[in-house]
């Protein structure tokens, strides 16, 4: 008798166990640096919302209400420099990690497409793929990829700024992927998440330039045709809780994603979407928010570098991309014996062996523990 079930590989998070038991050892207990999971408090202006709208005896509207579609093309236009977009062309989702899993066979993909994904990637890219039946492939240009490859290329996946590396993509990056998509016939989809998060030159509170959307004009020109952005206010709101996301962009796309999502019942609850106006349209908490992760990040960022790693790209997001020029889970285990779980590289792609990927959340008095057992 055929068995039933989904043919997916283990969740890669499970295999810790041995590492996080061995970090719970240590006398002064454990840290937990390796999931990205917020540690801080909601801001109060997003729960007061989501405690005003608990009367929620209708249903929500898959599409998202009127109201919070506009605070979403408002914030698009204020924060990342894409203005023009339509009430049309954006939809609420059920946190960003469904629509990156979903994506693929929303769009009707299926046997004999291939989706693009960044060579060191957060794993769901590839998931995604394989719920469609889909075939993916690790690239960071679609060059890289031989002739019969790129004919069959139907979704390609930006991540920027990056999850585990923190790379960030500039404008003339981003333009020139859209292009040779476009001229596949191809969607780019672009997982932005991060994008509120950028360090250096990416700070933009500290006089560097904002991290560029890929819905900026001077990425995909006065058309959205073929372009795809996602975002979370996870990160940038401590909202990981209420699962509240959302896409924005090409108009016949969006119509149709909304159209399949009313079928499927994927909607977010009515309570979450007052929520998610209420963040979307206050930018002083976001502001407090990234201050508090910069805190982190130069504590933890020095302590590494002398615990005999070394940094690299992580110039935006909530981690910090390390190598220790050893196996990845020798790495692993001398922070364990240290009382630190941290996340392996190789759970990112093959292109992660001997990578390590630190995270940002932390409480301050973690960060600081952490940061002083590392110099110990």
């Amino acid at each position: 008798m055929r068995e039933f079930g989904l043919d997916l590989p283990d969740y890669p998070w499970d295999t810790m166990a041995p590492y996080r038991a061995t970090a719970e050892a240590h006398p002064e207990g454990l840290i937990n640096l390796s999931i990205g999971t917020p540690v801080d408090p909601t801001p109060s202006v997003i729960r007061d919302a989501l405690a005003g709208a608990t009367d929620a005896h209708g249903y929500p509207t898959t599409h998202g209400t009127l109201t919070l579609r506009q605070a979403i093309v408002d914030w698009f236009e204020r924060r990342r420099g894409v203005p023009g977009l339509t009430t049309d062309q954006v939809m609420p989702t059920i946190g960003s990690k469904e629509l990156v899993a979903w994506l693929p066979f929303l769009l009707g993909l299926g046997e004999g497409d291939v989706v693009v994904r960044p060579t060191v990637a957060y794993p769901t890219y590839d998931i995604g793929a394989q719920l469609a039946g889909a075939t993916p492939v690790a690239a960071d240009s679609l060059d890289e990829l031989d002739e019969a490859t790129r004919a069959r290329v139907r979704l390609v996946w930006i991540n920027s700024p990056a999850n585990p590396t923190g790379i960030v993509r500039d404008v003339e990056e981003l333009k020139k992927i859209v292009e040779d998509a476009r001229a596949l016939g191809a969607v780019v989809a672009s997982d932005e998440c991060y994008a509120e998060l950028g360090w250096g030159e990416w700070d933009a509170a500290r006089g560097g330039k904002p991290v560029p959307s890929v819905l900026d004009p001077r990425v995909c020109g006065e058309s959205q045709e073929l372009v795809l952005a996602a975002y979370s206010l996870s990160k940038q709101s401590n909202f990981a809780g209420y699962r509240g996301a959302f896409i924005a962009g090409d108009a016949e796309i969006m119509a149709n994603l909304v159209n399949s999502r009313k079928h499927a019942g994927m909607i977010v609850p009515a309570p979450v979407q007052v929520a998610m106006t209420a963040a979307l349209s206050d930018d002083a908490h976001v502001e407090a928010q990234k201050d508090l992760y910069r805190a982190r990040r130069e504590t933890l960022l020095p302590a590494l570098e002398g615990f005999g790693l070394t940094v690299e790209h992580s110039e935006a997001g909530l981690y910090l991309w390390a190598t220790a020029g050893e196996d990845t889970w020798v790495t692993v285990q001398r922070f364990a014996e240290k009382g630190i779980v941290i996340g392996p590289g190789v759970f990112y792609g093959t292109a992660g062996e001997g990578y390590v990927r630190i995270a940002l959340t932390g409480s301050d008095d973690d960060i600081s523990r952490a940061a002083a057992r590392l110099t110990e």
